[in-house]
């Protein structure tokens, strides 16, 4: 007999993570914009989440604004229901990306704080 020990102490802690006023707002509007969207359309929680490839218990979560949700699947589920996250089209979103590309090009690659020399005169 073979026997497999799992060690539990070396489980990862949760992590307590806290948001601003702004982030918790924008996650309940973007909440409220998709279940909004949703029921006008007259999907329910299971069309959306098949589409999206999701369970329905995330797109529940996704619906109550939770910040746990991965911005990815929040972004996609917003596209399926109609939601236009960005308020520029096609061409001038894509215009758009092109200059914060360029932007990035003249920055740092990396920021670094900037060392404290020692002030060792006493």
């Amino acid at each position: 007999m073979i026997h497999i020990g799992i060690n539990l102490t070396a489980m990862p802690k949760s992590i307590t993570r806290t948001y601003s006023r702004h982030s918790r707002e924008a996650a309940a509007l973007l909440a409220g914009l998709i279940r909004t969207a949703r029921k006008e359309r007259r999907l329910t929680v299971q069309d959306v989440a098949d589409r999206a490839g999701i369970s329905r218990g995330l797109l529940q979560r996704i619906e109550k604004g939770d910040m746990k949700c991965e911005v990815g699947v929040v972004f996609e589920v917003a596209a399926i229901v109609g939601i236009r996250l960005f308020d520029a089209d096609g061409p001038a979103l894509a215009q758009q990306l092109r200059q914060t590309e360029a932007k990035l090009v003249l920055l740092p690659k990396s920021i670094r704080k900037p060392t404290q020399v020692a002030d060792d005169a006493f």
